[in-house]
């Protein structure tokens, strides 16, 4: 087979993987059109989004996870490259700056050692022979040898080890040859040698959303204990694609790539805006409200904290104001020091005021006139606001707090 042809079964089959954040190219290479899969987009630790070349060693596997395309059990056309021709291909696309870097994982052959004793061949013939510097994320294989991932963790920036399913009786049911516990134990490895030159970029992981029945409140369970307990850099959520037929899996015409997305949402509000799980969901509320978000969702569950005052307001209470985020409340942070912010100001600083106006007050002054808005009328606002619903003028709404 042509290294033309493997480039474009294992570049298409890789783009399933979502623990390195993806997005299509429109360049045209001797290689290969990569405009359908191949690059992915990632971010440098200074925040610059650097191009990546995304593709698996091998779509050959011994395992048959229900929900994987590369199962052994497909009948698809199988490749798999040689550690010479990753390398010649990486480097190619690097001297067209096509890429400044590689994500390169691989599905498992004849056991996960072997696996990673190429993974580990090809990478070190980019870094030793070819020089090669720049930014490797590399997929870890559950249950290999701890030598195994120490010297895959020393060759390159970022790891990743995917947890798959959010629950051990999800894995059971759809990747009986997996276990969450070998998985997780690769996620320790990497917090506990934690060094310099080891997995400098820190490690992450993906799970499969909609595959099996947990609810947002499982993931979220899941994801802020891994982030407690190894130190993960992101969890990425991956919308189920129906790619198999099996009685395991659910028949979905369409991911759910709303439910993903409110997933992402409040998984920023872990890392960044001091909520925990429990603030946005609990057991009567298990899952997240797909026409609103879920930081607007907790605030019109908590009318009673609002509106917050913007000149006073802590940081931490100013990130809880929909329409805020962690660069606009730093910005009001530092301008405060100098003046009064009114609600002309807040714009400039990076605030939705269109999202923002219906919880806090500037100077003590309200948005207009009124004192304050009732929670139906905030909600019914934001939900047109987030759907791209026509609003009907303000005064047809009729849902103000006299």
């Amino acid at each position: 087979m042509e290294i033309k042809e493997k480039l474009e079964i294992l570049a298409d089959s890789a783009k399933y993987d979502a623990s390195c954040s993806s997005s299509g190219s429109k360049r045209q290479s001797q290689f290969g059109n990569t405009s359908f899969s191949g690059i992915c987009h990632s971010f440098a630790s200074d925040g610059r989004c650097i191009s990546l070349l995304k593709i698996l060693m091998t779509n050959c596997c011994i395992f048959d996870c229900a929900y994987c395309l590369n199962r052994k059990s497909n009948n698809i056309k199988r490749a798999t490259f040689t550690p010479e021709e990753i390398c010649s291909i990486a480097l190619n696309f690097y001297r067209r700056n096509y890429i400044e870097g590689l994500f390169l994982s691989s599905g498992i052959i004849k056991n996960p050692d072997y696996t990673m004793e190429l993974l580990i061949k090809t990478i070190t013939l980019l870094r030793k022979k070819y020089h090669f510097g720049g930014y490797i994320h590399a997929k870890a294989i559950p249950n290999c040898s701890p030598i195994l991932l120490k010297q895959l963790g020393n060759l390159v920036d970022r790891l990743s080890a995917n947890i798959e399913l959010p629950t051990e009786n999800g894995l059971k049911l759809l990747a009986p040859n997996k276990q969450g516990s070998n998985i997780e134990k690769i996620m320790k490895y990497v917090k506990e040698n934690k060094a310099k030159n080891f997995v400098p970029a820190g490690q992450s992981t993906q799970m499969i959303i909609g595959a099996t029945r947990e609810s947002d409140l499982d993931i979220m369970n899941k994801s802020e204990r891994m982030y407690q307990n190894y130190d993960l850099k992101r969890v990425f959520y991956s919308a189920y694609v129906s790619v198999n037929k099996s009685s395991l899996l659910p028949t979905l015409t369409t991911p759910p790539l709303k439910r993903e997305h409110r997933l992402y949402q409040a998984d920023w509000l872990l890392r960044y805006y001091n909520f925990k799980v429990k603030d946005i969901l609990d057991e009567d509320t298990p899952n997240f409200n797909l026409l609103i978000d879920p930081k607007a969702f907790w605030a019109l569950k908590h009318l009673d904290e609002f509106p917050k005052e913007i000149n006073t307001a802590s940081y931490y209470d100013l990130l809880k104001i929909p329409g805020i985020g962690v660069t606009s409340a730093k910005r009001i942070m530092n301008s405060r020091k100098h003046f009064k912010i009114m609600f002309k100001d807040l714009k400039t600083m990076g605030v939705v005021l269109k999202r923002a106006k219906y919880f806090i007050t500037c100077n003590q002054q309200y948005f207009t006139n009124r004192t304050f808005f009732n929670q139906k009328f905030i909600e019914t606002n934001l939900i047109m606001e987030e759907n791209n619903i026509t609003k009907p003028k303000i005064e047809q709404l009729s849902l103000f707090d006299e």
